[in-house]
């Protein structure tokens, strides 16, 4: 199948085209820098919060996978445009080129009323795909790990390896996450590509087992070999202060993430597994190589 991922150039998306490549599909990926180091993919220059170079990339394609996702709003890059606008100018250019099928990618927990605008923006561009009239999938994953991730590989590591004589934890670190490996979001896509039984349907994409916020602080820690105590942060204390620190350009967190690791990230498995094959990879077993990765993908 000829498979265009606009916005592939990232973390997730360098991982899906290798997969997508190795499953026998053809390739491009679309991206404001029109570059990557995937050998067999085909890059263009296509900004979809903007609609430019889109029409043109779509054209001969068979699906359509849509990536485009931030984090943290930076100068002209804000969550409307990426979550929102992109997927809106990309089912545009995707009806022109008459490609009906659409894998959308959101995130675990997306939702109306949270007070997050990441997951408002999420939400609208579900909606936008739900009511595009094309043969659309949604998949929403959790906290993605896997070597060059930005979460575990980059921000946990920080908090351990600083230089600070303890590990800073809020609260009490009760937030309940199931990370999912990156090798199995990738096989996701590219599978439900192929059934059409996913077809009309959102899934959620989680690992196989929970952790509290705090035993994943506790399990980077130990595989790190570091001794250093956890030391909780009173939650009341960074609901105060998160807000006052998050426009800064150097805040650690915005108020944004800081309402997302409250809210946790978390699902039953049971519905992806009655619809995709997965390995399951556990967190434990690709965790040494995570922290000795070198280079970050897409942070």
């Amino acid at each position: 199948m000829k498979v265009l991922v606009v916005g592939g150039s990232g973390y997730v998306g360098s991982h899906l085209a290798q997969h997508l490549l190795e499953q026998g599909h053809q390739v491009t990926i679309a991206s404001r820098r029109g570059e990557g180091s995937s050998k067999g993919v085909r890059y263009v220059t296509a900004d979809a919060a903007r609609n430019e170079g889109l029409r043109e990339a779509a054209q001969g394609h068979e699906a359509l996978i849509y990536l485009v996702g931030i984090i943290r709003e930076r100068g002209d890059q804000s969550f409307l445009q990426a979550h929102a606008e992109g997927v809106r100018h990309s089912l545009a250019a995707a009806r022109l080129a008459g490609i009906r099928r659409i894998v959308h990618m959101s995130a675990l927990g997306v939702a109306r009323g949270t007070g997050s605008r990441y997951f408002e923006t999420k939400a609208l561009g579900e909606e936008l795909v739900q009511t595009s009239g094309l043969d659309w999938t949604i998949l929403r994953p959790g906290l993605i790990f896997g070597r060059g991730d930005p979460f575990f590989g980059g921000i946990l590591r920080g908090l351990i390896t600083a230089p600070a004589p303890f590990v800073p934890q809020i609260g009490d670190g009760s937030f309940v996450f199931r990370p999912v490996w990156v090798g199995d979001v990738a096989m996701a896509f590219e599978q439900a590509l192929g059934r059409p039984a996913t077809i009309h349907r959102s899934y959620n994409l989680v690992g196989p087992k929970e952790y509290t916020f705090r035993e994943l602080l506790l399990l980077v820690r130990d595989t790190l070999g570091s001794r250093k105590p956890l030391l909780p942060i009173p939650q009341a204390l960074m609901d105060l202060v998160v807000p006052l620190i998050s426009p800064l350009p150097f805040s650690p967190i915005t108020r944004d993430q800081y309402l997302q690791l409250k809210m946790g990230s978390t699902a039953d498995p049971v519905h992806m597994r009655k619809a995709f094959s997965l390995l399951e990879r556990s967190l434990e077993v690709e965790l040494p190589g995570i922290l000795t990765t070198k280079r970050l993908v897409g942070a």
